[in-house]
């Protein structure tokens, strides 16, 4: 073949490129796929406000409901709600107050609260940054079956294992520590405030355990390594770089376990005696009750009014619990870089 029967070598600059096409290839038109698009987004952010304002319409009915079947008890009541002991409100003439059970529930959740929070905190901690991975695989999976056990099966083995145990224990810090205001009072122990106390700890400890564990994980692993590179301990890596960035989660959780504790009905009404008394004695069998327990035991022998004495003791705990939750809220949104992740 001769030079001149070569094709010519072209000369236009974008053929000239590497991995340039032969041809231009023409844009496509993308305003189907733009339109569809925009309906995706209009139709998740319409379900995403109504599942929202779903959910604040019910509990705006759960808090009307309460409202309008507690009204008639209250006209009827001889008593002040508020501020009286005393819980008949099934008599002729109908006396009930709140203050008992509202002392009685915060009194049993807080206890628990501080029994159940250390050792959560350290089984977390224990998973997620000390056990090797297949005991850490273990253990958590015992800690999240222990948030799955009813509350029936912990009511009836705090009263038929641990109260014994709980009798010996209270006897024990009334005699050495009964000048402590907690501690004093009868010594006719049993069905106490402390053992509800126990009990609800063992249960709210796997739903704080399980949800600082998770919080626990998210930490990044750079800035432990800053730590552990700059001389730190285990234990300084994990008070300088892992609690301060799980705090707000540990708050949040802290708050749900909280919660539960506040509303827990069956265990509590199975273990504890009750008593219509404020008093800080909690080794004594007639240390108090709760709202829940009191609901649960009471609702079934009620008559209408009686039921509506319950009922607006429901409202209490409605409103403690709002409040609870509130307080938790506000404290977690004081860290700025969390509640943007929120």
């Amino acid at each position: 073949m001769s030079l001149g029967s070569l094709p010519p070598v072209t000369t236009d600059p974008a053929s000239a490129r590497p991995g340039a096409p032969d041809q231009p290839v023409p844009s496509l038109p993308r305003t189907a796929g733009r339109t569809a698009e925009r309906r995706g987004d209009r139709a998740f952010r319409g379900l995403s406000l109504s599942a929202g304002l779903s959910l604040l319409g019910i509990i705006l009915a759960i808090a009307v409901f309460l409202v309008v079947k507690a009204i008639p008890a209250l006209q009827d009541n001889t008593a002040s709600f508020l501020t009286d002991r005393v819980w008949d409100p099934n008599n002729a003439q109908p006396a009930f107050g709140i203050v008992a059970l509202a002392f009685g529930t915060v009194l049993s959740s807080v206890l628990a609260l501080l029994m159940a929070l250390p050792v959560a905190l350290g089984v977390a901690l224990f998973i997620s940054h000390v056990a090797p991975r297949r005991l850490a695989g273990v253990l958590g999976y015992v800690i999240d079956l222990l948030a799955a056990v009813p509350s029936v099966v912990y009511g009836l083995w705090g009263i038929f294992f641990l109260n014994d145990k709980v009798v010996v224990a209270s006897a024990f810090l009334h005699e050495h520590a009964g000048w402590f205001p907690l501690f004093g009072g009868d010594d006719i122990f049993g069905r106490s405030i402390f053992l509800a106390s126990i009990v609800l700890a063992i249960m709210i400890l796997p739903i704080i355990a399980s949800l600082s564990r998770e919080v626990f994980l998210q930490v990044p692993v750079s800035q432990q390594e800053a730590a552990l590179a700059l001389g730190a301990t285990r234990w300084e890596m994990i008070r300088t770089a892992v609690l301060p960035f799980g705090k707000p989660g540990v708050i949040g959780a802290t708050m749900l376990g909280l919660g539960r504790a506040l509303g827990e009905t069956i265990a509590v009404a199975i273990v504890l005696s009750p008593a219509f008394v404020v008093s800080l004695d909690i080794l004594s069998t007639n240390s108090g009750n709760t709202i829940a327990a009191n609901v649960a035991l009471g609702f079934a022998e009620a008559s209408s009014t009686g039921r509506g004495a319950l009922i607006a003791s429901g409202l209490v705990l409605f409103a403690i619990t709002l409040v609870v939750n509130v307080i938790a809220r506000a404290i977690i949104y004081r860290r700025r870089e969390f509640a943007g992740a929120l």
